[in-house]
């Protein structure tokens, strides 16, 4: 009897130590990273002291503040459009099973999901350099950039809200039809209510997918349309700079504190939603 609570508590204490480790091997990195943007020296595998010196050269760095702005302009625009097309496209895949087209318009869909970036990338310059030389738009640019990452977020939104979907049940859309709903009714009053939370979750997916991009938004990208991450990229390319790290630990903070804020929103609106559906039971 005691072997085997000896048994289960060793192999306890070796799954937590795997765990440890793996958590380790993936966040070690980045607090190596913030640690070392708080370093005096230039040189970032050298700690010669605590100083906040780059944190005030940041300001100074027109290329990086306006990377960074451009950045944020086209995730968020990435997240909105990427989460209304992908929620479209799920609704059409899981609630009609037949229509002309269905297999293609499925592949489709998922293709990004599968497809090397560089291919996507590589596509969308040449159709858009054929375009523009056809009607003198679109420039190379913010409006490109848009398009190329919201063809990679849609797939990843609609395989999210699809998933949800699928959970829900037929039946409060029968109820609410033969209570006098239209369809587009029930659409908007009934469905996407019960899928706020795969919403929530494809916008932050796509939001981070956006914002960290390289390999499209670099074939996609114009003169003087650099985003943060080309910068960052095409400057340890040169040598590290420690304004990247400050650049890094301050994106850093504000995806997790807008993660943990969204997080607890989410689970709050879980819980009063259970709460309803137990009055309503009740009731």
């Amino acid at each position: 009897m005691s072997g085997g609570k000896f048994s289960k508590s060793k192999g306890r204490w070796f799954g937590r130590g795997w765990l440890s480790l793996g958590y380790l091997f993936l966040y070690l990195p980045i607090i190596v990273l913030v640690v070392f943007s708080f370093n005096s020296s230039r040189q970032d595998t050298v700690w010669t002291g605590f100083s906040t010196q780059w944190y005030g050269a940041l300001l100074e760095d027109r290329e990086i503040i306006e990377g960074f702005g451009l950045s944020l302009k086209i995730a968020m625009l990435t997240a909105f459009s990427s989460v209304i097309l992908g929620t479209f496209a799920a609704f059409a895949l899981n609630r009609y099973r037949r229509f002309p087209g269905r297999v293609l318009f499925s592949g489709m869909v998922s293709a990004p999901l599968v497809m090397p970036e560089v291919i996507i990338g590589l596509s969308l310059l040449l159709m858009l350099v054929s375009v523009q030389k056809m009607f003198g738009f679109p420039e190379r640019g913010l409006l490109t950039i848009w398009i190329g990452h919201t063809l990679l977020g849609m797939a990843y939104a609609a395989v999210v809200v699809q998933s949800r979907l699928q959970e829900m049940s037929r039946s409060l859309d029968e109820a609410a039809m033969d209570l006098g709903c239209r369809p587009h009714q029930v659409f908007f009053l009934v469905t996407l209510p019960n899928i706020t939370q795969a919403l929530a979750s494809a916008w932050l997916l796509t939001f981070t997918l956006s914002l960290d991009d390289v390999v499209l938004s670099a074939f996609l990208s114009g003169p003087g349309s650099s985003t943060m991450p080309i910068v960052i990229f095409s400057r340890a390319r040169l040598g590290l700079d420690p304004r990247v790290n400050v650049v890094a630990t301050l994106t850093i903070l504000a995806v997790s504190i807008f993660v943990i804020a969204t997080t607890l929103m989410m689970a709050r609106n879980e819980r009063l939603r259970r709460r309803q559906n137990a009055a309503a039971a009740k009731g």
